[in-house]
């Protein structure tokens, strides 16, 4: 069995405290990681500081950095894919696409690094300061602490760690426990592919003690986070005015009209919802379709859900893995129990296979004041509810505290257009489901999902502090 240990101050460094990390399909331990001291995040710190300090990285400099590392991923892919598919639990056939998702991410924010700029600003333009010049600079903000959560650990942390780079920052990485293995080898992967050894760092350990840790350094510059919004409270109100990303919960919903491709919708709604047994952010958990299409979408949702093989995430043909453990497909358990006690109807699934699987479950004649409504239920749970008028369904999707991605089948332009408008989230996807991400869009929410924004030059400009330079000539 492996250990992996932090790394710190440019080495690999071990602690006389580990924890197993376990294949989450057999639950036995495949690895050991070190875990973290205050005297190792401190030291974290003081590291990244000093290699921030003393290492200038050109533009060049991290271009070629982020390239290489996009090509050691596609030599390893299969690798990490492998260990994706253990300590998460996913099918193999989604964590090779987490692992090309990373890929791209790489190249495309080895790009970005190339194009950090200002602007000018007409300083001249006012009556007396005819002989002033003005423009901006994009100036990195330090040191960045990437927080990162258990369901695509390896997406995620390159969704922090590479736009930190590309922007000339310093980082530490703290994954969480469930899944750690990844970010050992993404700190691998980018020594080898010639970043300053010091400019990044690997801390890990539960983030009640390391997380708090890090929260508590007033050197770190900015914290960026994904997961649930009562940590991201937390977070926020411990760094005080020090900044952040927060991509937290969300409820994601989606609108049928009757002139969609039932067909088709149905399909790739009902596939995303069950993506990484559906432990997403952007997993449709509510779907809200015409009454006059509502019964023929409920019954090809039936159909494409129980057509999914449950099963060993190794294997080649299963199509869902488990929960990310026995107590999260527990509390889904007693959330639809606890939903169809008070009414909602099971179409297919609701219920635990196995202790750590459970079926994929579509739901209807859910009320607003159940759980699997107006909560996020981060797991294979999907509810199809009716609407009459087009009104009606764009109040259902703005009937949550969340609001990170929403998306709406149509043909409609004109409804397309309205919804786009109306609908109280960060993204508006028409045509398609939710769950569409794309590396170079700016990614995040509105309302208790968050703020700020991931992917692309969006990520960069977070990540960097806008400097106003005046000169008089």
């Amino acid at each position: 069995m492996k250990h992996y240990k932090l790394f710190i101050g440019g080495k690999w460094v071990d602690s006389d405290e580990r924890f197993n990390v376990t294949d989450k399909y057999n639950g036995n331990p495949f690895a050991t990681i070190a875990q973290a001291t205050k005297e190792n995040v401190d030291n974290a710190v003081i590291s990244a500081r000093n290699s921030f300090n003393n290492n200038y990285l050109t533009p060049t400099t991290r271009y070629n950095i982020l390239m290489n590392a996009a090509e050691i991923v596609i030599r390893d892919r299969e690798i990490l894919a492998e260990i994706l598919s253990r300590e998460v639990g996913k099918p193999i056939s989604e964590a090779r696409g987490e692992v090309s998702g990373v890929i791209l991410n790489f190249k495309n924010m080895a790009e970005e690094a190339k194009r950090i700029t200002g602007e000018m600003v007409p300083i001249d333009a006012t009556s007396g300061l005819e002989n002033r010049i003005g423009f901006t600079l994009r100036v990195p903000v330090g040191i960045v602490c990437a927080i990162t959560p258990f369901n695509y650990p390896l997406s995620l942390s390159v969704s922090k760690v590479a736009p930190a780079i590309a922007a000339g920052n310093a980082v530490i990485l703290k994954p969480t426990q469930q899944t750690p293995v990844n970010a050992c080898k993404l700190v691998e992967i980018l020594l080898e592919a010639g970043l300053p050894p010091e400019h990044i760092q690997l801390v890990m350990g539960p983030g009640a003690t390391v997380g708090e840790m890090l929260l508590n350094n007033n050197d770190i510059n900015f914290y960026s986070f994904t997961g649930s919004a009562e940590i991201g409270e937390h977070i926020t109100n411990t760094i005080g005015i020090r900044r952040s990303t927060m991509e937290l919960g969300s409820n994601a919903a989606v609108i049928l009209h009757k002139d969609a491709d039932i067909e088709a919708a149905a399909k790739e709604c009902t596939l995303k919802g069950f993506y990484n047994a559906g432990q997403v952010c952007v997993s449709i958990q509510r779907i809200v379709v015409h009454k006059d299409v509502f019964e023929k979408f409920v019954s090809i949702s039936k159909k494409h859900a129980e057509s999914l093989v449950l099963g060993n995430p190794m294997e080649e043909n299963t199509t869902m893995g488990p929960m990310i453990s026995k107590k999260e497909a527990e509390r889904v358990a007693k959330w639809v129990d606890e939903a169809i006690s008070q009414g909602a109807k099971a179409v297919c699934g609701g219920k635990i296979h196995n202790e750590t699987f459970y079926l994929p479950t579509i739901l209807t004649n859910v009320k607003k004041d159940m759980k699997v409504y107006n909560s996020e239920i981060f797991g294979p749970v999907i509810i199809i509810n009716t609407y009459d008028d087009f009104d009606e369904a764009i109040s259902y999707v703005n009937d949550s505290v969340y609001g990170l991605q929403a998306g709406i089948y149509t043909k409609d332009i004109h409804l397309a257009m309205k919804a786009a408008r109306k609908i109280q989230c960060g993204g508006v996807i028409i045509n398609d489901t939710s769950y569409f991400k794309a590396r170079n869009m700016p990614y995040g929410g509105l309302k208790k999902s968050g703020f700020g924004k991931e992917g692309g030059k969006y990520a960069v400009e977070e990540m960097t502090d806008e400097k106003m330079i005046v000169l008089n000539v």
